[in-house]
């Protein structure tokens, strides 16, 4: 439901037709995440004003929008943590797609491959046009390794030495900008069946 419809339903509960508060939180929820919620009535929208103290800025929104949905966060010594937002890859079907036939990948969002239990493992890039960054990570949820740069559109398998759980894939150049290596302490956010965190030695 659009702000304008929720506004009509407003002036039709003054009318003495009613209108539900869940009604609009449910219009507000609906919002794209690029359209900020609008003002009151009273108060005529400035675009060009900055946020007032206490509002939330573009950045603030963006930020939010960041930790809403699955993410998986790194932790690499001595830098900033970074958050990708993942898409989730449980099922053989999922596992075996994953990134196929994708032609753009956004900077802060990648793909979380969940397997039932640690094993070797062994990625390839056929049908995928992206060059990607695969990042393979314990059960223990540290970084194991990682294959960077993997080159679009071949067979060649990618693996790293030892047995991992999870693999997120980004883009090519990602967990080097970020310092992302062995190592790395790995956090799930909002990821069904990993909420809790294992015991680290």
């Amino acid at each position: 439901m659009s702000i304008w419809r929720c506004q009509l339903a407003a002036w039709i509960w003054a009318l003495g037709l009613g209108c539900s508060g869940g009604d609009q939180q449910g219009a507000l929820a609906t919002l794209s995440k690029h359209e900020p919620p609008q003002q009151d009535s009273k108060e005529p929208k400035n675009l060009e004003k900055g946020p007032s103290p206490g509002e939330s800025g573009p950045a603030d929104r963006r930020e939010l929008d960041r930790v809403q949905g699955p993410a998986v966060l790194f932790e690499p010594i001595g830098r900033p943590p970074v958050r990708v937002r993942v898409e989730i890859a449980r099922t053989p079907a999922e596992t075996a797609r994953g990134l196929m036939f994708r032609r753009h990948l956004e900077a802060d969002a990648g793909m979380l491959f969940i397997f039932p239990r640690p094993q070797h493992l062994t990625f390839w890039m056929r049908n995928t046009y992206i060059p990607l960054d695969m990042i393979f990570i314990t059960s223990e949820r540290r970084v194991l390794g990682v294959v960077e740069n993997a080159t679009p559109l071949t067979d060649d398998p990618r693996e790293v030495p030892g047995e991992s759980q999870y693999v997120v894939e980004v883009n090519a150049g990602f967990a080097r900008e970020h310092g992302i290596g062995p190592g790395t302490p790995v956090r799930f956010i909002g990821v069904e069946g990993l909420e809790e965190e294992p015991k680290r030695e």
